[in-house]
């Protein structure tokens, strides 16, 4: 087995990609060891010194490290990704939580078609290239022209997300959609 790293624009994050299926569907962000009882992958991941967030997207794997030299935990991060798939093992056990319950969307009923303009351009052009990075990006609501977005994975805490956010997507959504005045972010 072959996994291939990528650098992301987080420094503090490193793409890894084990050259098969990791999420049918979906994502998975787990900032915490506890929240990575549901996936004996993640819980594994969590056991390397170093290790502070572990996102899965549908080909590739996240990890957010601490100040610990990428140097010293690459091997061991590698190591695990490997043998987790090796083994057989599932990626989850039991009931799916996390990301997918991020809370209700909130937008007034009259905002549906804005909404669903906002959606299509978030899936076809947005969350495509955020992908790129190790990371994903999650509509969340729209109110008096402000466009409420979560960033996950890689994206979540990179020092480039104020940018990507204030002068890609912003400018992307008010370009095809003029009832778009800002678009902020929210955890």
């Amino acid at each position: 087995m072959f996994i291939q790293t990528e650098a992301t624009p987080n420094p503090s994050t490193l793409k890894f990609l084990p050259g098969r299926i990791v999420l049918q569907e979906g994502t998975l962000d787990f900032r915490s060891p506890e929240e990575a009882a549901v996936s004996p992958l993640a819980k594994r991941l969590f056991q390397i010194d170093g290790v502070t967030g572990i996102f899965f997207g549908h080909d590739f794997i996240t990890v957010t490290k601490d100040e610990t030299d990428w140097q010293h935990m690459r091997p061991a991060i590698l190591g695990a990704i490997m043998e987790h798939f090796m083994s057989g093992a599932p990626i989850l056990e039991g009931e799916r939580v996390g990301d997918d319950d991020l809370g209700e969307e909130f937008f007034a009923p009259e905002d549906q078609e804005i909404v669903n303009t906002i959606k299509e351009l978030l899936e076809t052009r947005v969350r495509p290239a955020v992908a790129q990075d190790g990371g994903d990006i999650t509509f969340r609501g729209f109110k008096e022209g402000i466009v409420y977005l979560t960033m996950r994975g890689a994206c979540a805490g990179c020092p480039s997300s104020t940018a990507t956010l204030g002068h890609g997507i912003q400018n992307l959504m008010r370009h095809f959609i003029p009832e778009v005045q800002e678009v902020r972010q929210i955890n």
